[in-house]
């Protein structure tokens, strides 16, 4: 992901100011993870934005690290949890290929709308599994371009490509789930959006007794 932070950089203050596209589906998304929070809960999430949703989960929660490679999304995120008076999130200009964690430090990792921005999404499936405690959980919604419509997908490719768009990464969701349970996951709940080529998992890293 080293070519794409000038994007998000400059993007930072028009997508602090969208609407998220479905509501009902976003609340979902929240309570399935919500449900599955503990207080005591050390949390990761990789390419958090402008914290909008680590604000939404931090009192279900211990504590949050919000990472992402754009500072000006870091920015806006800081000051909204700052207003929000939440201050058990701490947030880190930082990319998960950067990053640096010790093994089985983490109760739950959030990966939102990022992993079909990252160079090579079967090494970060393989850190972000290193990274969880046994019995850990793995939250993801993910973009599967692959399931595009076959004309859409050569735009996009050549967008990237001369990096008018950011990286991107093309994959079905029947590969993503695929990749997901290769990286050691069992998926424990699945929704795939009816309106768009999205996917949201919630994965478990095997207990320390299998």
């Amino acid at each position: 992901m080293d070519r794409s932070p000038g994007f998000w950089n400059l993007l930072a203050k028009r997508y602090s100011r969208q609407p998220i596209a479905d509501e009902t589906a976003y609340q979902m998304k929240l309570a399935k993870t919500q449900t599955r929070f503990k207080p005591d809960m050390q949390v990761l999430e990789i390419g958090c934005g402008t914290g909008s949703t680590a604000i939404v989960h931090a009192p279900h929660v211990q504590h949050i690290r919000a990472v992402d490679y754009s500072k000006n999304m870091i920015a806006i995120a800081r000051q909204r949890a700052a207003e929000a008076g939440v201050t058990n999130i701490d947030f880190e200009v930082q990319g998960i290929d950067a990053m640096a964690a010790e093994a089985d430090t983490y109760d739950a990792v959030l990966a939102l709308n990022i992993l079909h921005l990252v160079d090579d999404h079967h090494d970060t499936l393989a850190k972000i599994h290193r990274l969880l405690r046994p019995g850990g959980l793995f939250v993801s919604s993910t973009v599967c371009l692959g399931d595009i419509s076959k004309a859409a997908q050569p735009l996009l490719r050549a967008g990237s490509a001369l990096r008018v768009l950011p990286l991107l990464r093309f994959f079905s969701a029947d590969q993503w789930v695929g990749d997901v349970t290769a990286a050691g996951f069992s998926i424990e709940d699945e929704w795939r959006s009816p309106t768009s080529p999205s996917i949201f998992l919630i994965a478990k890293k095997a207990s320390a007794a299998g």
